[in-house]
């Protein structure tokens, strides 16, 4: 995050960054020394900082704010709303260690509701790279956006899934895998994931559709319903509540559009707690195995309902 910033920084001189204290542990202290008056720590103030963002905004700078999730979410929701959205300023917000990577931070600190905190508001972006690769192609994207654009990230290195010569559009989904028998949908760092289930499905005969959802809000419906149409079941799956994520959003979509068996893989409705990933995805059931379960699951559904 931090050479992608400084580069977009270097290009424009109206991004600004705005930090709660969590400089180092974000890695942007970097920015720091490279631009000292555009890289500002406004100190444990979250509330404050969605304000003076908002209020750079108004005279045409470009302000990203970045703390932990659950800061830059629910402590802040309020500001988001009305001094960014409602005002239709332009402040990016850079919301770190989302779920389960909060790992030892523990309970307060994992954010199992940030998406669906911010997806009612009207007008915001909710996008959650899969990678690094992923990240870099979007940050320009997202800096060239006017609005309000949430960055939900995983602090420390994810598992590589893309490559520099993959499409990125902001706003399509990206298919990973073809598939016939099912979709699955997934996000951020349960796409690695998927994908080492989508291995065991295989082993098994079953040709899943792996489509990675970066942009949860607004989500590519059309891209949605037409993976549904071609598979007949869908799978979800997010480091998230499975209450206003991933889930509520697909299950949006094709209610209205193309109605067919969905199941979901993500946390059901639990406070969060402390541990390390491994047993983090044991506890929550977000493991490969868990894919798979309900993958089958999902499909026993589809041989017995016939789509109208």
């Amino acid at each position: 995050m931090a050479e992608e910033l400084e580069k977009l920084m270097a290009q424009n001189e109206d991004i600004v960054l705005l930090d709660a204290d969590l400089m180092r542990a974000n890695g942007l202290f970097s920015l720091k020394r490279k631009f000292p008056e555009r890289a500002i720590n406004v100190g444990i103030a979250e509330q404050n900082m969605a304000c003076v963002a908002a209020g750079m905004s108004s005279y045409g700078m470009i302000p990203f704010v970045s703390t932990f999730a659950p800061f830059a979410t629910r402590r802040i929701c309020d500001q988001i709303a009305i001094s960014c959205a409602y005002a239709r300023q332009n402040v990016k917000i850079i919301g770190t260690d989302p779920g389960i990577s909060a790992e030892l931070n523990g309970g307060t600190h994992m954010s199992f509701e940030d998406i669906g905190v911010l997806r009612s508001i009207p007008g915001i972006v909710i996008f959650e790279p899969t990678d690094g690769t992923q990240l870099r192609r979007a940050l320009p994207q997202i800096a060239d956006y006017y609005g309000v654009v949430y960055i939900r990230m995983i602090r420390k290195s994810a598992p590589d899934v893309f490559d520099e010569t993959c499409d990125f559009d902001l706003f399509k989904v990206c298919k990973i895998k073809d598939g016939r028998d099912l979709s699955i949908f997934c996000s951020g760092i349960m796409v690695s994931e998927t994908l080492t289930a989508a291995r065991e499905l295989q082993a098994r005969g079953i040709n899943a559709e792996i489509i990675n959802v970066h942009t949860i809000k607004p989500i590519d419906r059309a891209g949605v319903v037409a993976s549904a149409k071609k598979t007949g079941a869908v799978l979800t799956v997010e480091n998230h509540n499975v209450i206003g994520g991933l889930k509520s959003a697909v299950c949006e979509v094709l209610m209205e559009e193309y109605p067919v068996p969905l199941r979901a893989v993500g946390v059901e409705d639990k406070f969060g707690q402390v541990g390390r990933m491994p047993y983090l995805k044991e506890c929550y059931k977000l493991r490969a195995s868990d894919i798979v379960e309900k993958a089958l699951e999902v499909l026993s559904l589809k041989n017995g309902i016939k789509h109208v």
